[in-house]
């Protein structure tokens, strides 16, 4: 006989979203977001099978599909993540905006 269990919407959504080899890799993903503290801020190094662009792009996907809001900086070959509301944002390069005075 079938065993029946009820989930929630958002765990079924996943489960049939996060098949195969990419499945099981933003699932890892999903792992280092549940991980942190509300305060604390993520780092994941490049390694020589993956560049920095890759991990942002799976640290992205990886929030959408938890619903969070993620600030994701790089430098060299660090990525550097929290989420929108827990820190300051990164500064910005350019000019300042000009005053209405």
């Amino acid at each position: 006989m079938a065993t029946f269990e009820l989930i929630s919407m958002n765990d079924a959504q996943l489960e049939l979203t996060l098949t195969g080899k990419r499945g099981a890799i933003i699932r890892k993903y999903i792992e280092y977001l549940e991980q942190r503290e509300p305060d604390q801020a993520g780092k994941l190094t490049a390694d020589a099978e993956e560049t920095t662009a890759a991990i942002r792009r799976r640290l992205a996907a990886a929030a959408q599909l938890t619903g969070r809001e993620l600030v994701i900086t790089r430098q060299n070959d660090v990525v550097y993540f929290w989420d929108k509301g827990d820190g300051p944002e990164p500064k910005r390069r350019g000019r300042k905006p000009k005053s209405n005075a």
